[in-house]
């Protein structure tokens, strides 16, 4: 398990910096854009493409982080209404459910990069767009093993048995 963090770690890292990257590119392209446009009443033909695929990897890339640091959607108003021993059940269900759901979106996105593989499209600079849209199985395929990491993670730090103060309320 030990192990498996690190790698966790390591590779949280990484999405960090490919985000500061791509955002940056991201802004530089479209400044660019924008002057070319302006002053010149030229463009590059493939800066709105890029910038869109761009944005598709970011927001993949920084839905995989926000995982990592259990920062993701999750339904804590439940959790409110039930004993710590219940909430902690409650958030493994919950890590389990995501896990599965985010399993099935990583084959379905897989099956979805092989259709496109398959019809040959190519995107900007004659890339085939089946490379450019592999981030939706990677990125699922990521959340999904993070969910099931968050999960035996939750197993090891069971709650103490008795403890059935409401989940929130400090005294």
């Amino acid at each position: 398990m030990r192990k498996l963090k690190q790698w966790n770690e390591t590779l949280g890292r990484v999405e960090k910096f490919l985000i500061v990257v791509m955002l940056s590119g991201m802004i530089l392209v479209a400044f660019l854009q924008i002057v070319l446009r302006n002053a010149f009443s030229t463009g590059i033909s493939w800066g709105d493409p890029l910038v869109r695929y761009l944005v598709l990897w970011v927001g993949f890339i920084g839905a995989s982080l926000a995982t990592k640091e259990e920062k993701h959607i999750t339904l804590e108003v439940f959790s409110r209404w039930f004993s710590a021993n219940r909430a902690f059940y409650l958030k493994l269900v919950s890590q389990l459910v995501s896990a599965v759901i985010c399993g099935l979106l990583t084959f379905a996105g897989w099956t979805f990069v092989q259709n496109e593989a398959q019809m040959g499209g190519v995107a900007l600079l004659k890339i085939p767009i089946w490379i450019l849209q592999m981030i939706i199985p990677i990125t699922f395929g990521l959340m999904t093993l993070r969910f099931l990491i968050n999960f035996t993670a939750a197993l090891s730090i069971s709650p103490k048995p008795g403890d059935d103060s409401p989940h929130g309320n400090k005294t």
